[in-house]
């Protein structure tokens, strides 16, 4: 059977004006609206039309943290993904959700694996290609197109010098952008359905890693206010405040 894994994360929604805590230990999560990760919504969409062209039968998804990512991850069967795994290890970072990524690849075997290029809380982009380094597999980052044929896909990414075309072979590793595709409205009927179908739950025993954190977090501050723009009435008055200011 073929088989694409997608990996979702559990984020504070975009839409959300972030706030820290006021002991700097972090955001505060407070009654705040939580989402699947933006870029892994587009990986998980991209999976489904995957399968719906017959390229792929199964889309799986998983989320690893604590279990309260269940809720992103029903959203996600909701959507029309065929299976969801959780793989319970609190607050991992991203070395460690790739070796758990790997354990759930040598178990299930898939064809591709399909990830966000990069989460909007962290910004690391580097799940992706620890897990490509781990697995010895190839990897394809910021595809804005995936093309499928066979045992080979060719992957298009956007770069500075317009676009890049890369073919790699299968099974491999794609991280998704955000021109890739548009993801779809998840519809009530679905969601209820969802909520009566089986989530596989994965003890951070199972993987058999080594979960210790490799970085301890200090304080979290909030950006510095910035300073209020000047006015200025002419081109001479611009070009004097700049080199003033030692920016010219």
């Amino acid at each position: 059977m073929r088989k694409i894994l997608v990996g979702i994360k559990r984020v504070v929604d975009h839409a959300v004006r972030i706030h820290v805590a006021a002991d700097g230990s972090g955001v505060n999560l407070d009654g705040v609206k939580m989402s699947i990760n933006p870029f892994d919504e587009i990986a998980l969409e991209e999976g489904l039309r995957i399968r719906e062209r017959s390229e792929a039968d199964e889309v799986i998804v998983a989320s690893i943290g604590s279990s309260d990512c269940h809720q992103q991850l029903r959203t996600a069967l909701a959507l029309g993904a065929d299976r969801a795994v959780h793989i319970d290890l609190p607050d991992p970072e991203p070395l460690n959700v790739a070796r758990a990524l790997l354990w759930l690849v040598r178990r299930e075997d898939p064809l591709l694996v399909l990830l966000g290029k990069q989460s909007i809380d962290g910004d690391n982009a580097q799940t992706g290609p620890m897990l490509a380094g781990l697995w010895g597999r190839p990897q394809a980052c910021n595809a804005s197109q995936i093309i499928i044929s066979g045992d080979s896909a060719t992957v298009s990414r956007e770069v500075d010098a317009g676009i890049e075309t890369l073919e790699i072979d299968l099974p491999g590793v794609v991280s998704a952008d955000l021109r890739l595709n548009s993801p779809r409205f998840v519809r009530l009927p679905e969601m209820i359905k969802a909520r009566r179908k089986p989530i596989e739950t994965v003890s951070s025993a199972a993987l058999e890693i080594d979960a210790t954190p490799q970085f301890r977090l200090i304080r979290t501050s909030p950006a510095p206010q910035r300073s209020p723009g000047e006015r200025v009435s002419n081109t001479a008055e611009l070009y004097a405040k700049l080199c003033e200011r030692g920016l010219l």
